[in-house]
């Protein structure tokens, strides 16, 4: 007998063509099929007027543990995946101490499976302790569960080091996530330009992004490795990938819902919760940013989810942490930024958070169900999404630890209100 049967709902399948309005069965913690037939099931699920999607995938989110479980825990990070509708997310390796060995790999995948929400991926530090001198235990990570590498947080400066880590990843066939900032072009906590002028406040230019991401690029056309650019934030940093990208280099990027949403003039309040790293840059920057992900130079959407302490983040702006969190709604912020402003449609918008970080991952032939697909025998990963439900958000209805959002009272008009792992129901609204 079938297990959950969702009826009626518009089922968009971007990796396989899928755009209808329809059912959709799981059966053994399997998609069994696509289209009418048998209605006799365990739980029906009606959605009529609503989206019925694979699983989404968010490629960036900071759980915190180990070292700042009062901030985030990978139990929590997964309670709130599942209440934005993900149910595979990566963790960036910034922790205390830091994902740089098998033992830290292996125990945030003990932590995922004990939480049984969404599936928690571990992201592997490109360098031994994160300070960018030597390569960590790459081999014995991936032999453990590591699925991608970043020193996120860090740029890795060193061009030896970097292309010695691209030829190792391409030898394990995984991708190296670069946080793209030159560190000798940062030291200030906002963008560089006349409005961190008129504040007071020191800058963070686009051309330490641009700048590391050039080399990068140089380096990428000699090792032949997969590289994916994390959060982009700028125009120079769009071009450079779109020019990559028709030279056939093996290159993928994410963009946030805050680089899509908001500019530096979010921070003349000096709210700390506008603060983030790469920091809100112009509007050209953001329209330029919006332009990518349309056209499909961006692939991903990503959500950067960064928790902190409510004390951290009441310092003042120079002196508190860089960091938003959204991955509980970032559904309705994609559909603000990319949808009512007519840009892309809701098959398009799918595609940046299934197809695309499923392809990134490329975990198709291992056991993982991250492929960002409804094919029929893949794992029972769905996401329903209202996409005119109407709301208003709440930061502290969140599922996530941490209430450092700036998005507090905004007027949504989608979210995530089921999602499916591994067949199981895991979160309804």
């Amino acid at each position: 007998m079938i297990d959950i049967l969702i009826t009626a709902g518009r089922v968009i399948d971007p990796a396989n063509g899928v755009d209808e309005v329809t059912d959709l069965a799981i059966t053994n913690g399997k998609i069994s099929r696509i289209g009418p037939g048998s209605s006799q099931a365990k739980t029906t699920i009606d959605a009529a007027g609503k989206i019925v999607c694979p699983g989404l995938i968010d490629l960036h989110v900071h759980c915190r543990e180990p070292g700042h479980e009062e901030e985030e825990t990978v139990a929590t990070s997964a309670e709130a995946a599942v209440a934005g509708g993900f149910t595979t997310i990566l963790a960036m390796p910034n922790t205390h101490p830091p994902i740089d060995n098998e033992t830290a790999v292996q125990y945030v995948r003990q932590r995922s499976d004990e939480a049984s929400l969404a599936r928690v991926l571990p992201v592997g530090a490109i360098t031994a302790g994160r300070d960018g001198k030597e390569l960590s235990e790459m081999g014995a990570m991936v032999d453990s569960g590591a699925v991608a590498f970043s020193d996120d947080g860090n740029g890795v400066a060193s061009s030896q080091v970097m292309q010695r880590a691209m030829q190792y990843a391409r030898m394990l066939d995984v991708p190296l996530m670069q946080h793209c900032q030159d560190p000798d072009l940062f030291g200030g906590s906002m963008n560089s330009g006349p409005i961190a002028a008129r504040m007071g406040l020191g800058g963070i230019a686009a051309s330490g992004e641009e700048i590391m991401l050039r080399r990068d690029l140089e380096l990428l056309k000699r090792t032949g490795a997969r590289y994916h650019v994390q959060h982009v934030s700028s125009a120079g940093s769009v071009d450079l990938i779109r020019q990559a990208k028709s030279q056939g280099l093996n290159i993928t990027a994410e963009a946030t819902p805050h680089h899509l949403l908001l500019t530096d003039a979010a921070c003349l309040g000096y709210d700390p919760n506008y603060k983030v790293n790469p920091p809100l840059r112009s509007a050209s920057d953001v329209e330029a940013v919006r332009a990518g992900v349309a056209d499909g130079t961006i692939d991903c959407l990503a959500t950067d989810h960064a928790p902190h302490s409510t004390e951290e983040k009441e310092l003042e702006f120079a002196l508190a942490p860089f960091g938003i969190i959204s991955l509980d709604i970032a559904v309705g912020l994609y559909a603000k930024a990319l949808i009512e402003t007519s840009l892309m449609d809701w098959p398009g918008l799918i595609t940046r958070m299934t197809v695309g970080p499923g392809a990134v991952l490329d975990l198709a032939d291992t056991p993982e169900a991250s492929t960002g697909d409804l094919s029929k025998g893949s794992a029972g990963d769905v996401a329903i999404i209202d996409p005119a439900i109407g709301w208003t958000v709440d930061v502290n209805s969140f599922a996530s630890k941490s209430r450092n959002c700036p998005y507090h009272g905004w007027k949504l008009s989608a979210r995530a209100i089921t999602t499916i792992v591994d067949g199981k129901i895991k979160y309804q609204h």
